[in-house]
Formats: C-alpha cells, structure tokens, sequence
C-alpha cells in the first residue's frame, strides 16, 4: 500500500532576516493561486504576523512548523495533509537559513524539502551567485533547488545575477526594489494583515512584479510519508464554553491551539474589547497576545469588561492570559512614549513598552497541568511582585525565561503557548 503522498514543496529561506522571505513567499503563494493553482503555506518556528499576510495571499490557514515546539510527528502530519490537497507546498523559513536550533535547514533536511534561497541583491552584482554558492554547498544533504533575488534595480540587473548562479542551481524569480511593493512594520514584525485595508492590492502588485521574472515550472515533487496513527484528542472539554478575546488588540491565534480546543469539544465565543463587547457567557476565558499597548485609552475604558473578568477568577473559574493578554491583566500599562492607562488589575504590577527587544526564544515550561512548549517575543518590562507559580526554560540556552504567574484558576505569562505540544495539558487550563 502506497503511504505517501507527492506535491511539489519548497522551503523559503535566506541568508538573514530582512532579505524579503515574506514578499517573495507571499508572492509565490499570490502568483500560483491566480493561475488556479491550490497552495498551501506553512510558517518554520513560532510567528503570528506572518502567518496573517500569508493566509490572505494563499487563503488557507497557515499552520506553525518547528521540529522542538511542535515536534516532529507534528510537522509530517500538517505536510502529510496538506499534500493530500494541494499543487504546491510553500514552508516559509526563519531567520537566515541555518541560524537557530533548530534552524530551517534542520527542517529542510529532515522533511526533504528543496530550498528556495532569497538574496537581497540591491548591492550586488556576480557576487550574488558566489553567496548562492556558499549557502548551497555549506552543509552536506541540504537541497538548495534555487534562488531568487530581492530588491532589485531593472531587468538588466536581474540578468547579471541570474547569469552569475552556478549551472545546478535554478533561477525562479525576483522581486523589484520599490516602496510600494513593502510590507508594513512595527516592532513586533509585520503589521497585522487585518489592520491593511489594501492588504490584497499589495499581494496582487507583488504577483505581478514576481510574474515578470519567474520561472514557470513547478519545483520538483516531494514525497510526504504517512504519518504514524496520531493520539486522539479526548474531548475533556465537551460542552466548556471558551470567551476568546479577538480583535486588534488580541490577535496572536494559533489556528492549531483553535483546532486543539475544538476538537477536544469546546465552544469557542469571539468577543472584542475594543468594539466594547462584553464578556460572553462562558466557563473559561482566553486572553492571547497582541498589542494592548496600541489601543491603551480604548481598553482602560472598558470598566464593565474589567469587572465582569475580576467576577469570573474571583469564582474561581479558568483564564488564561498570554504576552499581551498578561499585559492587559496588569494594574496599568505604559507605551513606548510613556504614556500609562489603567488596565484590567487582575494580576497586580505594571509594565511599560521598551524600545529594545526584552525577550525572544522558545520556552518549555513545566506546569501542574504538565509541560507545555512555547516561545516568548516581546518589547515589554514589567514588574510583577507576585511569587512565580514556575518559571521557563529556553532549550537553546538563551537567558530569555519567562515566568507563569496562578491566581485561583487564572494562569498569566509572557509565553505563547503551543497547545498541540501537549494536548492533555493545554485542555486542562480551560478545565472549569
């Protein structure tokens, strides 16, 4: 019996950040779906921006890969299912391709995924196809199908750095430098798909500009193996009605953490803050991360929400408050300009926004309810007087280990949790 499935795939990647992997995936996945094409995009290592621009230009959800904080069975089921259903495979990478641990060319090499190298050759000439070189010969088994060029000045210029790419390495397009074809940013990364009202505009002039120098073949077909018969989830939470803050002040979503919690049988209850909607009827609360500290006068105006949240952990009920949401559950909040508004003073502190980044890293965290992986990301400091119930670990060794405060059934921290990495306790944080 035949238990593979065959798509064609590529990892984007690049020498470092900033060299444009977003815009070229994004236009990849724009340019494909235009012709008719289903793609499928995934996203390497923990990231919520990304994602949001990606799901609009490929319009399918886009799903985390990372072989620590996801795992590996993981990963060769979201490809393996994806495979099933799509004419392409686009894994956009993180950071340069071999930074991190683990790196996109660890995923690379384990799913064998041919890579896509983006170089930002505004600067360059031939040296372009000696950086080519060095990324496709520095590691032994790794599959550097082909490369593409960002930020370039006419045809002329693309012309010389397709010519300067050694025969084994394929040309497949680039991208122009111009303003227009920019993705926005704020500190957190890319700014939130759904905060650009022309957020498809911007998609359809980068497949545009992609059409004028891409190769037309698709990438060569990878063999996507079955993967072993995956764990049910129980459906301890069968009937738990979930209040889920969702707007722009609340919008870090895992698709999977979605998929986790309804699947183990929970009714997810959208509400926003910032359109002034109250707190649904529910039996557990999730408040994820985002960006409070935009949107300071519009929540420290909501009283009623801030009461009815002070009821629900005052009787004893689950919630669970990440990055953002911790911010929120803080006595008061500042921005980057000083500016401090009152919050929701479930959790008693404060934090301010830096200009420097305060913690970056994956986290695995031990919890009562048992580990949990997960990664943290933010530009705040806060001061919390409270005794941590446990506190994180980075598995890289990096000094960035955040904290998990409890108060009754309310659990606060600065990590994003990845709920999959252990369903059994995930579910338990929303158990009333």
């Amino acid at each position: 019996m035949n238990t593979s499935r065959h798509c064609p795939a590529l990892l984007v990647s690049a020498p470092a950040s900033g060299q444009g992997k977003t815009s070229v995936t994004a236009a990849l996945a724009r340019w494909h779906t235009r012709q008719g094409r289903c793609v499928r995009v995934f996203k390497t290592g923990p990231d919520f921006l990304d994602p949001m621009v990606l799901e609009r230009a490929s319009g399918a959800p886009v799903y985390q890969l990372d072989l620590w904080m996801t795992g590996e069975a993981d990963v060769r089921a979201r490809l393996y299912e994806a495979a099933g259903e799509a004419d392409l495979i686009l894994v956009e990478g993180v950071m340069g391709l071999f930074d991190g641990a683990p790196s996109s060319a660890d995923l690379a090499q384990a799913l064998g995924l041919p890579v896509l190298a983006v170089i930002d050759g505004s600067a360059m000439a031939q040296t372009f196809g000696a950086l080519a070189t060095g990324l496709a010969r520095y590691r032994d088994g790794l599959a550097v199908h082909g490369i593409a060029a960002n930020r370039i000045g006419s045809a002329h210029h693309a012309k010389l750095l397709r010519e300067s790419l050694p025969a084994d390495l394929h040309w497949l397009g680039a991208l122009p430098r111009d303003p227009a074809l920019a993705l926005p940013e704020r500190h957190l990364g890319l700014v939130s798909a759904s905060e650009l009202g022309d957020i498809d505009t911007r998609l359809d002039a980068l497949a545009d500009a992609w059409a004028q120098h891409a190769a037309t073949a698709l990438p060569p077909p990878v063999a996507f193996s079955a993967p072993a018969e995956a764990a049910s989830i129980a459906r301890n939470l069968d009937g738990v009605r979930i209040a889920v803050a969702r707007d722009a002040a609340f919008c870090f979503l895992y698709p999977a953490n979605l998929d986790l919690l309804r699947a183990a049988g929970a009714q997810l209850r959208f509400f926003s803050p910032l359109a002034g909607e109250a707190l649904p009827e529910c039996d557990a609360v999730w408040l994820p991360g985002g960006y409070p500290e935009l949107h300071l006068q519009a929540l420290s105006q909501r009283t009623d929400l801030r009461a009815a949240l002070h009821a629900h952990r005052d009787a004893g009920k689950p919630l669970l408050a990440e990055c953002g949401g911790l911010l929120y559950a803080l006595d008061a909040l500042a921005d980057r300009d000083g500016h401090e508004a009152p919050m929701a003073g479930l959790l008693a502190g404060r934090a301010a926004l830096q200009p420097r980044l305060a913690a970056l890293g994956l986290q695995g965290i031990e919890l009562p309810e048992g580990v949990l992986r997960g990664h943290t990301f933010h530009y705040a400091r806060a001061e919390i007087p409270a005794a941590p119930l446990a506190k994180a670990s980075n598995p890289n060794g990096g000094p960035s280990a955040e904290a998990v405060y409890r108060d009754r059934r309310m659990t606060a921290s600065f990590v994003h949790f990845y709920f999959p990495s252990n369903p059994d306790a995930a579910t338990r944080l929303f158990l009333p």
